[in-house]
């Protein structure tokens, strides 16, 4: 890891024109991780964007990490860039629409620096920054900017601790080193406080109105997930009219602190007969291989996938995943 570092480093030290990518409808780490380091090579001269395939914009309780305005959308994105930075991305597939860069990037002679923490990643870059141990992408990104002696100033540190208490749900999947990490960035100027309220605990009014319909359709099958059992809800788009995609996103939190399920999923509606899944465990069932087996992927107590099909099938296949994964030692 520390080579792949310093080859990384030096590579965006001496570039430049860089674009860094997130996935598709990007969370704090995805988001954050590619903003703090843009603004560090942004300081550097270079000349820096960052997007992400879905949608053009990122949700709102994002948006403020973007103190430098490095953000544009797909259109925007050159089709063979010099180098590309592609930020917690486990898979081409995650990239949607902007995909394409990465292979027309490599077919033109470019990098591609793939910087992640999902434990499957496909490695399709040409230099990877991989660590599957690491809570957050985040922490990756801040090894990158200690090597390249980038100033972490508050705007840096701000996106960083938002990818890092996003990630690990306020630390509480958070090792030692993860805390030395969040002091530090406290030392920098973080208001904890200020940075995670619009991130995690803010909604619209309207949000209760449609938890309140989602919860009510929410099923518990006990026997379900080798027997550990297993609850599911659906937020249809009808339920989702006027909420951001963090709203909807936030509703797998409330569904996973069921008692008598050790795995919990929440199917978005994002198309008619397409749906995006989000899967979450406790602590005994590896749902990153629930994930892999129908399509998607992540990490062995949160995953994803995206799937087309009727909402009975897509949870007939989730219960015979969840019935194969392997349990957690």
């Amino acid at each position: 890891m520390d080579e792949a570092v310093a080859v990384a480093a030096g590579t965006l030290a001496a570039a430049p024109d860089v674009t860094l990518l997130g996935h598709v409808n990007p969370d704090a780490d995805a988001l954050g991780s590619a903003l703090a380091l843009g603004r560090a090579l942004k300081a550097r001269g270079a000349t820096v964007r960052v997007s992400f395939g879905h949608p053009d914009e990122p949700a709102h309780s994002l948006r403020d990490l973007d103190a430098d305005g490095l953000v544009v959308p797909p259109s925007e994105v050159p089709a063979a860039p010099p180098l590309l930075v592609v930020c917690d991305s486990g898979s081409l597939g995650r990239l949607g629409r902007l995909a394409d860069r990465v292979k027309a990037t490599i077919a033109a002679g470019g990098e591609v620096i793939v910087v992640d923490h999902h434990l499957a990643n496909t490695r399709y870059g040409t230099q990877h920054v991989i660590d599957e141990s690491a809570e957050a992408t985040v922490l990756l990104v801040l090894r990158l900017l200690d090597e390249l002696g980038a100033e972490l100033d508050l705007p840096i540190a701000r996106c960083l601790y938002a990818g890092l208490v996003t990630d690990t749900r306020s630390f509480r999947h958070a090792g030692a080193e993860v805390h030395r990490v969040a002091a530090r960035l406290i030392d920098a100027g973080v208001d904890p406080e200020a940075t995670t309220k619009p991130l995690m605990d803010t909604h619209p009014f309207g949000f209760m109105g449609m938890l309140a319909g989602v919860l009510g359709r929410a099923v518990l099958e006990p026997s379900a997930a080798h027997g550990l059992g297993f609850v599911h809800a659906t937020v249809r788009r009808s339920d989702a009219d006027g909420m951001g995609s963090e709203d909807v996103d936030s509703v797998i939190d409330i569904i996973r602190t069921t008692g008598e399920a050790e795995v919990a999923a929440v199917l978005k509606e994002i198309g008619a007969g397409h749906w995006s899944v989000s899967l979450r465990a406790d602590s005994r069932v590896d749902v990153s291989r629930a994930a892999n087996a129908c399509g998607g992927g992540g990490h062995r107590l949160a995953s994803g996938f995206t799937a087309r099909g009727e909402e009975q099938e897509i949870l007939a296949a989730i219960r015979k995943a969840l019935d194969e994964a392997p349990l957690i030692p």
